[in-house]
């Protein structure tokens, strides 16, 4: 192995663990990838130091809303002038987006460090890719000592290898979805129940939305072993002044709501703790929910990417994600906010396409496409069962497939474009509202969107 760092060794390293490493977001679930067990995780901890333990954490599970509420939660700790550890997945553009103090990315220099010196033991060890950049995230921010880290479960919770952590500060369960149900469960109560494995003894719990079909499940899991809050029940600090901080967040999906109540009842509990005293500021935690995109850098959640044209892009791939966003699209052309709405939209081949097709805005024109991933539901299959729901329903079909994601944006953009001068010509002196471009449905079609804008 390269012991003296440089770029081009860096990139080299990072290749050869995409290369040797099948991740469940490149790849899918191929053999590998998904390595359920705690074993491995826990053998590797052991051998870099047990880095678990070293660090205040917070570990969040949860079907969709995960990575916003790490994001928040994280953000309001830098805001408090704590050093806040994050790690959540998957990545949009650069692996250590994944790995975070404060909103910066791990150096390359450990990383490159880092796989220098335990490339031998990993492979020798067969970790999975989500197994290395666990272990990669706990040493750096032990190395660091940070104040607390904010841990993103990957896949489930039980099994899951961010599941190591013996003794975080707090357990929260963001939300539950049917999703990876070949893995979980096929119920929403079967899934729970492997998300409420991260419960620990003694450890405050709190569950973000309450559902009648998985409260039993998490009662019961609680009962007798650990405190359990439903953040749907509490009135936490700065609730008061949710309907303005809801309005002047730079994450603006609608379902922030419930992201934004859990968060608030997860500070409420971390204020009280030993060592996070400084959390009390509620002027510094507004600031820092206000600003979490930035601070964090993050990206893909209800993003705006263009105001000419007007182009929102979001990584919510699941029906339960996209019932928010799709319903969210439908109420801004109510309003009258957009003249029309066109929709670019790539999706894995394991979601449940039947299950999202009815949510579909019915106004929309759809331009399906592919991200360059062998995951992906190719463009003419999602058209053709597309168009057979709409025939099925008796309804016209505004729909276009492109093979490339670069394609579908540049048609999108042309679209756009010619309804603007149409709506131009034809409006009275007001100034007519602008068409809609969303850009979703996958992870990658959002990675593969994202640079042509910032170009």
């Amino acid at each position: 192995m390269e012991s003296i760092f440089s770029e081009a060794g860096y990139l080299r390293l990072v290749q050869d663990i995409f290369r040797r490493f099948p991740s469940v977001q490149k790849d899918g679930f191929v053999p590998g990838a998904y390595k359920p067990g705690l074993e491995r995780m826990q053998a590797f901890d052991e051998a870099l130091g047990y880095p678990s333990r070293a660090f205040r954490s917070v570990h969040v599970a949860g079907t969709n809303g995960k990575g916003s509420v790490a994001n928040m939660l994280a953000s309001a700790c830098k805001a408090c002038s704590l050093k806040a550890g994050l790690f959540t997945s998957p990545h949009i553009l650069d692996f250590r987006e994944r790995i975070r103090i404060g909103g910066a990315m791990i150096p390359k220099e450990y990383v490159f460090a880092f796989l220098s010196e335990w490339m031998n033991w990993i492979i020798a060890h067969e970790l999975s890719f989500f197994e290395i950049t666990t272990g990669l995230a706990f040493r750096w921010f032990a190395d660091e000592k940070v104040d607390i880290a904010v841990i993103e479960a990957g896949l489930g919770g039980r099994l899951d290898s961010t599941n190591i952590l013996e003794r975080p500060h707090l357990t929260v369960i963001t939300s539950i979805g049917l999703d990876h149900c070949d893995l979980l469960g096929e119920t929403k109560a079967q899934i729970a129940a492997e998300k409420a494995g991260i419960f620990k003894l003694g450890v405050q719990a709190i569950v973000g939305e309450s559902d009648p079909e998985t409260d039993p499940v998490f009662n019961e899991k609680a009962w007798m072993f650990c405190p359990l809050s439903f953040a749907g029940h509490a009135r936490p600090m700065l609730w008061h002044r949710h309907a303005s901080l809801l309005r002047e967040m730079d994450l603006q999906a609608k379902v922030q709501e419930k992201n934004l109540r859990t968060v608030l009842c997860a500070l409420d509990f971390l204020k009280q703790q030993p060592g996070l005293e400084a959390l009390k500021d509620e002027a510094a935690v507004q600031e820092g929910i206000l600003h979490t995109a930035r601070e964090m850098d993050f990206h893909g959640r209800w993003e705006r990417l263009s105001t000419q044209p007007y182009v929102i892009a979001d990584i919510g791939h699941n029906a339960q994600a996209l019932a928010y966003n799709f319903a969210q699209l439908e109420q801004l052309l109510k309003e009258g906010q957009f003249s029309s709405l066109i929709i670019v939209y790539g999706v894995m081949a394991d979601k449940d396409l039947e299950s999202i097709l009815p949510l579909m805005p019915e106004d929309a024109t759809f331009i399906f496409t592919a991200p360059d991933t062998p995951r992906a539901l190719r463009e003419e299959v999602i058209l053709e069962r597309y168009k057979a729901y709409r025939d099925a329903q008796d309804k016209p079909v505004r729909a276009y497939a492109f093979t490339a994601v670069r394609q579908a944006v540049q048609m999108a953009v042309h679209l756009s474009k010619t309804l603007s001068e149409q709506l131009s010509r034809s409006a009275s002196a007001e100034k007519p509202a602008p068409p809609l471009i969303y850009i979703g449905g996958s992870t990658f079609v959002v990675a593969e969107a994202l640079p042509l804008f910032r170009a």
